[in-house]
């Protein structure tokens, strides 16, 4: 039996060797030697998260993204002050494996730590939008600006779009958002309209309206605009305007005409986070069921498929339980409480 001798950090070393060499058999095997020797060594934990997702062009696994994750879960609670890490498992549960509500209070004990950093917040707002809770994601949103939180430039712009996006939203009548946990809401009926066709694009909705347009100018323009710098100019604004309407209008149409198909989403996100199915089988069997299913990651669609296959249909009492947006305030007066409490420590010990 051949006995290890090497340290941990010697473990780490190696990982990250064969990380940088393309090796991620290897990497994962060292950094799971250097994670035994050592459980709290957060840079061997990092090389184990690399190591565990696919090189870039292959395709990651449900296996794949839930060891991710579990080394993530391992650094943040060695070291809460790794944002970076808190973002990483943040997109793993929402995006790649579908648990929306996971990442909700993910996102919240994230704030325990970073009390101003907007990131947390941005994200939660997202996957509020997403299920349909437009003025929770409004207000998570609008704390930003009333906290005055350092927003990079890019972020800003993402920020401004999903505000103005979750403002209209709330501005419905509740009974008209989609709740896929109603089983009589109009909204069922709506999917079942359209679900034997695909979505319709966006270039599509605008190809269709700015093309006539444009060639409406364009003939017009030769038969009364004459010829000239003038002539040319006026032409040029004109098509330009055309554009940049035909770009608004494409963009609000997308999403009235699509409505059915983005239920139909928040549907299928609803299955993948609750593990509870509540789509009937002519609507799964779909072919805007299907276009939907084949976009999303590999690690959603094979957990999806499971939840499928067990066939856990939605209790009749289950009631959504969003997280204490607060909490992190509390959590913070702990904090603040346990630090005046050791500074006073030395002087009764005197």
């Amino acid at each position: 039996m051949e006995v290890n001798n090497l340290s941990a950090e010697t473990h780490y070393l190696n990982a990250l060797e064969a990380l940088d060499e393309g090796d991620r058999v290897k990497a994962l095997e060292e950094a799971k030697l250097a994670t035994s020797l050592d459980p709290e060594h957060t840079e061997a934990w990092s090389i184990y998260v690399e190591a565990t997702v696919p090189a870039r062009g292959e395709q990651m696994t449900m296996l794949d993204a839930a060891q991710a994750l579990a080394g993530v879960k391992k650094i943040v609670a060695i070291d809460p002050s790794r944002l970076d890490m808190w973002v990483r498992g943040g997109r793993l549960m929402a995006d790649d494996l579908g648990l929306l509500h996971d990442a909700l209070h993910w996102w919240q004990k994230c704030r325990n730590f970073t009390p101003d950093e907007a990131t947390p917040l941005v994200e939660m707002a997202s996957i509020l939008a997403d299920m349909g809770e437009y003025e929770e994601a409004q207000r998570r949103l609008e704390s930003i600006l009333e906290e005055n939180m350092d927003v990079p430039t890019s972020q800003f712009t993402r920020i401004n779009g999903l505000l103005n996006l979750v403002r209209a939203a709330a501005l419905q009548d509740s009974k008209e958002i989609f709740r896929p946990y109603e089983k009589h809401h109009n909204g069922w009926e709506a999917i079942r309209q359209k679900m034997k066709k695909p979505p319709m694009s966006e270039n599509f909705i605008f190809l269709m309206i700015s093309v006539p347009l444009l060639l409406g100018v364009i003939y017009f323009s030769q038969q009364f605009a004459g010829q000239g710098w003038g002539s040319f100019c006026l032409t040029s604004l004109v098509i330009l305007f055309i554009v940049l309407f035909s770009m608004r209008t494409a963009k609000r149409w997308f999403q009235l005409i699509n409505r059915p198909a983005f239920n139909l989403l928040r549907a299928m996100n609803f299955e993948a986070s609750t593990g509870h199915t509540v789509l009937q089988e002519d609507i799964r069997t779909s072919v805007l069921y299907m276009y939907i299913m084949q976009r999303k990651p590999r690690p959603w669609q094979e957990r999806t498929l499971k939840i499928i296959d067990r066939g856990s249909g939605l209790p009749k009492n289950w009631k959504q339980r969003l997280p204490d947006f607060e909490a992190h305030l509390s959590y913070v007066e702990d904090l603040d409480e346990e630090d005046e409490d050791e500074g006073l420590r030395p002087y009764e010990e005197e």
